[in-house]
């Protein structure tokens, strides 16, 4: 169960979005009032609200914004009515790109992301044209320092994981869909604040790029995350060293 560290792609993608604390909150929060909308404001009942409520407590979201978020979805506030949807396409250098959206306005969305992807000389595609590239999958990382990694393998293997690596400094649990919320509710036995737990999109392989095409990929990246309406951007470059 070791292997190149999947992390640490998405880190690079997450970094500019993680340095805008309140556009990142505004986000989570959208997240929280669809789940709540969904299917309830209730969280044991509410996989979906779960797993949005543990990526608000990793992103240390204040308790007031969380709950005034749920109140919105479940109709206790008045609230704006969110729709998913997603692009795909392919940017600098051939990379294909997934963009996952949440918006009021479908119009004003694909006009923004289709002119974003067109501003870095790539294009937008249809609807499959790379999604059967990721596969969905859920993940979960902490910092190594204080954990056995022997004990968390073979925690995280009995609950579910399909991969558990630790490199540089972290320990990365992946694990099919189904089992992501019972593998994570597993592993709250450790008394560890995981540093990423989410649902994420993971590459089945990787488009190697030079520095050009990466210094427009990474651009096109942050141009999508500054967006409102786009909750995440997963992508399949090789960023060179």
């Amino acid at each position: 169960m070791a292997g190149h560290s999947k992390w640490k792609n998405i880190q690079h993608r997450k970094g500019a979005q993680d340095a805008k604390r309140g556009k990142a909150f505004t986000k989570i929060a959208v997240e929280i009032a669809v789940a709540a909308k969904q299917s309830g404001p209730d969280p044991e009942t509410n996989p979906r609200l779960r797993t949005a409520l543990s990526k608000a407590r990793a992103a240390n979201m204040p308790k007031d914004n969380i709950q005034k978020a749920i109140k919105r979805g479940s109709g206790e506030l008045d609230g704006v009515n969110y729709t998913e949807k997603d692009y795909e396409g392919y940017g600098p250098g051939g990379v294909a790109v997934y963009v996952e959206c949440l918006t009021d306005n479908i119009n004003r969305t694909v006009s923004e992301v289709r002119h974003a992807f067109s501003r870095s000389g790539g294009n937008l595609g249809t609807d499959g044209s790379v999604g059967w590239m990721f596969n969905r999958k859920g993940m979960i990382v902490y910092l190594s320092e204080g954990l056995d990694f022997e004990k968390v393998f073979e925690l995280a293997l009995e609950h579910g994981a399909e991969d558990v690596v630790e490199d540089d400094g972290q320990i990365e649990i992946t694990c099919e869909v189904e089992n992501f919320i019972a593998l994570k509710e597993a592993l709250d036995v450790l008394e560890k604040e995981a540093v990423f737990c989410e649902l994420t999109r993971i590459p089945e392989n990787r488009t190697a790029i030079d520095a050009d095409k990466a210094a427009s990929l990474e651009k096109l990246i942050n141009v999508l995350e500054d967006n409102d309406d786009v909750q995440n951007v997963y992508h399949n470059g090789d960023f060179p060293d």
